[in-house]
């Protein structure tokens, strides 16, 4: 539990250190029910979080929060 708390204040300030909010975050976790491995995407890191806690549960149950830059925009030349 204590590791988690850590992750999630190290989490908030990796998504306030954002440029524009132009980013989006990724839940890749294990279903237990199918056995396989399953991506979500959300527009909120709060909601990315509660999901990828609501995933965590028994022993095998795991969840990998990633925050994803938006589409990084060229200059033209």
């Amino acid at each position: 539990m204590e590791n988690n708390q850590d992750f999630q204040q190290h989490f908030q300030q990796h998504c306030d250190n954002a440029q524009d909010g132009a980013q989006y975050f990724e839940v890749t976790y294990w279903n237990t029910d199918s056995g396989r491995i399953r991506t979500e995407s959300f527009d909120d890191a709060a909601a990315a979080d509660r999901f990828a806690s609501r995933c965590v549960s028994g022993e095998d149950g795991w969840a990998v929060v990633d925050a994803i830059p938006g589409k990084v925009r060229r200059a033209a030349a």
